[in-house]
């Protein structure tokens, strides 16, 4: 899922370096291109999980990690990357985000184990750190009022028909080729990316820029890690465990010691005297709850469709097309909701629908037929998501001074991806819990022998993933095969109803916090 408040980033930065008429065409394709790579690589990569699981033999907790390393450093860096751009030169910092994550794609790509390819998913989020901010700085700075409305609609719909066709075209890969291509067809993308940037696009910085808060970046990176690699390795070594216990520690300290850190410094990356404005605070609650149980969702439905429904990559990786399409077609239906009614109704309503689309998806049982079932869930969270996301980016940007805009949505922005990390790593363990729970209680009675049944216990961490000792008889490999799916299932329908619980928080939280009517910012 795209974040919010992309198109707010690129109305709030006012163009100091009009480009030529013959190169807008190319700073878009080389925008497009840029930005694409990084909104397919971090949906692609959920349909390519269970392939990765089993070719590289790696538990839930590896196949996390290689979602949290990625998701953890760009939301962390997003908005020092921006500061960045602004400071040396906004094309530079894009070229520097292509290279890194082309570079880091190739090791993704050459990896032989879950280790080595967390350590290059980590490096590929720095440079979506700088990649991201960068192409939509660009866009902002090189396109005029009277240019810019049409960029911006330029750059949203190709940005969503790539986000839409990415993940099915990662699945066709994967089915018929292999996941390594997932991460190599990076490749071809970035070399035409640089070298349109190179002959087209200007350089640009802002003159206001003073310098980059690095101190609050350390402090947020060091700190969120810490508090994901806690969570996360809980479920592997135990809460009681010294390195599990300390890291969440030293992490709770550190983002304690950020909101010190970024009340005392000059120009900090989150200014916390935005958060003075009540409605500004309450978009952000609201967010921070409804994309975390999109960032679940996401990380969950790819193996619950491949592992247990035994449906192929690229049906999995078209599942969620119906969403994403409309979102797209339906985003200036909603704006208008917001001229009508103000945001407060439909931020209300929105995440309403999107619970009743969770609740749907916590139904299917094993073997669901995907128009049935699926589809009506997809459709109707989709609905929800149009309804909630145009409003959810006039509030952050009418909440705040019109000088703080884009600051305001690079916020809003980065608490979106953020929110994912920190739901995989706690609904992870709902998960893993709530599996083992099921397929200890399923496989209780003594049909199976104590070798096995110890076996498959300490293999759980695998989910559906779990592969089984040679040798069983086909009778003890069809039931444990179905306890395993059940199990699964189980464990699924168990955090669909947490995250439709979050959907419903989401919506308190604008009955509560946001105001009535806003102006509906320019674009």
């Amino acid at each position: 899922m795209k974040p919010p408040c992309d198109e707010a980033v690129l109305r709030s930065i006012n163009a100091d370096t009009p480009c030529a008429a013959e190169n807008g065409r190319w700073i878009l394709a080389a925008t497009i291109l840029g930005s694409s790579m990084a909104f397919i690589d971090s949906t692609v990569v959920n349909v390519a999980l269970p392939a990765l699981q089993v070719n590289l033999h790696a538990t839930v907790v590896g196949v996390q990690w290689v979602v949290e390393s990625y998701g953890l450093f760009l939301g962390a860096l997003i908005l020092v990357g921006g500061s960045l751009g602004d400071l040396f030169g906004r094309r530079l910092m894009f070229l520097c985000g292509v290279g890194i994550f082309t570079a880091a794609s190739i090791g993704c790509g050459l990896a032989s184990n879950i280790q080595q390819l967390v350590l290059a998913r980590s490096i590929q989020g720095v440079g979506a750190a700088f990649l991201v901010p960068g192409s939509l700085s660009i866009i902002s700075a090189c396109f005029d009022e009277k240019t810019r409305g049409r960029a911006i609609g330029t750059w949203s719909g190709f940005t969503a028909i790539t986000t839409a066709l990415g993940p099915v075209l990662g699945g066709w890969l994967i089915e018929h080729a292999s996941w390594r291509w997932v991460f190599f067809i990076n490749v071809p993308i970035a070399a035409t990316v640089i070298a349109i940037s190179l002959r087209r696009i200007p350089e640009s910085r802002s003159a206001a820029a003073r310098h980059a808060d690095w101190l609050g970046a350390l402090v947020a990176t060091v700190g969120l890690g810490g508090v994901v690699y806690g969570l996360i390795e809980s479920t592997n070594l135990g809460w009681g465990h010294p390195l599990v216990f300390g890291s969440l520690i030293a992490g709770f300290v550190c983002l304690i010691g950020f909101v010190f850190v970024e009340a005392r410094i000059s120009s900090p990356m989150v200014p916390l005297t935005l958060f003075v404005s009540r409605s500004f605070s309450g978009a952000n609650l609201l967010t921070l709850f409804l994309y975390a149980a999109l960032g679940i969702f996401f990380f969950l439905f790819p193996m619950n469709l491949i592992q247990v429904q035994n449906y192929s990559t690229t049906a999995t990786g078209a599942a969620a097309l119906p969403l994403i399409l409309l979102m797209f077609f339906l985003s200036r239906w909603s704006g208008g909701l917001v001229t009508r009614y103000g945001p407060r109704p439909p931020l209300v309503i929105g995440p309403l629908i999107a619970a009743a689309g969770f609740f749907l998806f916590a139904v299917p049982g094993v073997e669901a037929n995907y128009w049935k079932t699926f589809f009506p869930a997809f459709v109707v969270l989709g609905f929800g998501m149009a309804v909630s996301v145009a409003p959810l980016t006039t509030v952050v940007m009418s909440s705040v001074d019109q000088d703080r805009g884009g600051t305001a949505s690079g916020i809003n922005n980065a608490v979106a991806r953020v929110a994912g990390v920190l739901a995989i790593a706690i609904l992870g363990i709902v998960m893993v819990k709530s599996f083992s729970s099921s397929l200890n209680r399923s496989l209780a009675g003594g049909l199976l022998p104590p070798g096995i049944l110890r076996y498959v216990q300490a293999n759980e961490i695998k989910l559906a993933g779990l592969d089984l000792p040679s040798g069983l008889d086909a009778d003890k490999t069809a039931m444990i095969r179905v306890s395993i799916s059940r199990a699964f299932v189980f464990g699924f329908r168990c955090v669909m109803l947490i995250c439709a619980g979050l959907s419903l928080a989401s919506a308190a939280v604008a009955s509560l916090m946001i105001g009535g009517r806003y102006k509906t910012p320019p674009g």
